[in-house]
């Protein structure tokens, strides 16, 4: 497939990395990509980009031009913006993995839409022609693309969307990334609870001591 993947943070690398090591063609997109690739040292975005020369970097408004699939990596307060200036093809799938974290007030963050509303669904009704799915948020990045390294991928990893056939698309690239146990919760609507799972995980990053941890459903 071809795959754009917007934002240029841990989540957009570490997606973009994975994407393109199961054979996608990936293009990340940024604002400006000269400013991005100039970000030099250990951790900075030029430093990775030469690391994984097969990861195309472009201009979000050209980041997404016949894209089979977008994912949503940019932070939850710039998703809309951002997705607008990508310029993003009616009936494109949408994968959404940000969240609509709140940190104006203090750590640990809220959420800025919850309860009746969820960034997922913001963002279908900013771009309806869009295929909205959220998926991927209940957990760090190095889970949504090494599931494996968490009590050997035994775990939940939840899939909303009105689109049955977008759901089946990143469902099946779920499975391409290793992640077994894909819990259906409906439609898009059902991403408020997905949304919100992020207030537990703040909190136990602080007892548990590391990110890395996540949800499962014990039937």
């Amino acid at each position: 497939m071809r795959i754009a993947v917007l934002g240029t943070g841990v989540v957009g690398r570490t997606l973009a990395a994975a994407l393109a090591g199961l054979g996608h063609e990936v293009t990340v997109g940024t604002r400006d990509p000269a400013a991005t690739l100039a970000r030099g040292g250990p951790d900075g975005f030029g430093t990775w980009a030469a690391a994984h020369p097969q990861v195309t970097v472009t201009a979000l408004a050209d980041s997404a031009a016949d894209a089979d699939l977008v994912v949503n990596a940019l932070s939850g307060d710039a998703s809309v913006a951002g997705l607008g200036a990508a310029a993003i093809a009616d009936d494109t799938v949408l994968l959404d993995v940000a969240n609509p974290l709140d940190a104006s007030h203090g750590m640990p963050p809220s959420l800025f839409v919850a309860n009746t509303d969820s960034l997922a669904e913001q963002l279908q009704r900013a771009y309806p022609r869009l295929r909205v799915v959220k998926s991927l948020n209940t957990m760090p990045a190095r889970l949504m693309v090494s599931p494996h390294d968490l009590a050997d991928g035994d775990f939940s990893t939840f899939v909303c969307a009105d689109d049955a056939d977008a759901k089946a698309l990143v469902s099946s690239l779920l499975a391409d990334l290793g992640h077994r146990d894909v819990v259906d919760l409906g439609g898009l609507e059902s991403a408020r609870g997905a949304e919100a799972f992020m207030l537990p995980w703040l909190r136990l990053w602080g007892v548990v001591g590391s990110p890395l941890y996540t949800f499962k459903v014990v039937r």
